[in-house]
């Protein structure tokens, strides 16, 4: 059984909040930090181990945990072990802002990590707490180094790309001749909070693209399993560049990945009018065909592309509601 939607694109990677909390005050998604919902009480351990059994049923080979900041839960190493008990899993990644990463990294990576990507919006200190809220720098680029010290097999940088403050290429290619890492250029996205902060800050990933092209950079053949990125090597920088454009043409038509929130409901698009829940059936473990069925008849409904072009931003408040 294979998730394939109407437009005959397969789904093999599966995108898994586990925690909207946070604790960055990022300016393009938590401007004033995360305030606690009383009502909302994220996926337990088994829910988590229901959905994960689901999907790698259905095809699914590529898990990323993302939040809010995921590795706040405290059974966030128990859940990195039960995810990677599945044989199928063939990639577990993260996502994080490397707040927990230092001290951590190593008992993660023995449970199964083996992919990471480490928020960095600038690598100017002023610049990173201005747009961050924390003055955390150094400890971050430290946590990148740990990262491919304990032998992670993929380490990638995100930075969200945001005009007159982090958008100065030369920064980021100096820092990455050395190093094996992937540094990715994530176009600001407009989300049903950040009105102002995009219309202020949004610049078109091609912007980057044309001086990556200019200096000699090639476009490099999409992998298996990789997300939306357009990758870009040169023989004199052991790093590459990668630039995420939702904003591009035809950037919905290689999707391949799935969302399911922290809350439990499975968004075919983060930027879609709906969501299907399928928290009911997450409650024992008896339920998966019930829940393949489930997944199956909502597939159906997935749009063949967003329609941010025109402001039209879908359900998320923020990108913390279901990890970006």
């Amino acid at each position: 059984m294979q998730l394939v939607d109407n437009y005959q694109r397969r789904f093999q990677y599966l995108r898994l909040s586990i925690t909207e909390q946070c604790n960055f005050q990022c300016q393009y998604c938590l401007p004033n930090g995360y305030h606690p919902n009383k009502d909302h009480k994220f996926l337990s351990l088994s829910e988590i181990n229901n959905v994960v059994a689901t999907f790698t049923e259905l095809g699914v080979h590529k898990i990323r945990l993302t939040g809010g900041e995921p590795t706040l839960r405290r059974d966030f190493t128990d859940i990195l072990s039960m995810i990677s008990s599945y044989p199928s899993v063939k990639e577990l990644a993260l996502t994080t802002n490397g707040s927990r990463l230092l001290k951590n990294i190593h008992h993660w990576h023995q449970a199964g990590l083996n992919a990471i990507n480490i928020s960095i919006d600038s690598f100017s200190p002023h610049l990173f707490k201005l747009i961050t809220g924390q003055d955390k720098l150094k400890e971050i680029i430290e946590c990148v180094e740990k990262s491919l010290e304990v032998g992670i097999k993929k380490v990638k940088i995100n930075t969200v790309l945001m005009k007159n403050m982090n958008d100065n290429l030369k920064d980021y290619l100096a820092w990455i001749k050395q190093r094996p890492v992937d540094l990715r250029f994530i176009e600001l996205m407009e989300t049903g909070e950040t009105n102002e902060v995009f219309n202020r800050y949004h610049l078109a990933g091609n912007a980057i693209e044309s001086q990556l092209i200019a200096q000699g950079w090639q476009l490099q053949p999409k992998m298996a399993l990789s997300g939306p990125a357009k990758v870009y090597a040169h023989s004199d920088y052991q790093g590459r560049i990668g630039l995420i454009m939702p904003y591009s043409k035809d950037f919905c038509k290689s999707c391949n990945r799935l969302r399911v929130s922290s809350l439990g409901k499975l968004h075919y698009c983060l930027f879609g009018d709906a969501a299907v829940d399928l928290r009911d059936l997450l409650v024992k473990a008896d339920q998966k065909e019930q829940l393949k069925a489930r997944i199956f008849a909502s597939l159906m409904s997935k749009p063949e592309k967003h329609l941010l072009h025109d402001h039209h931003v879908g359900i998320t408040p923020n990108l913390s509601y279901i990890g970006g």
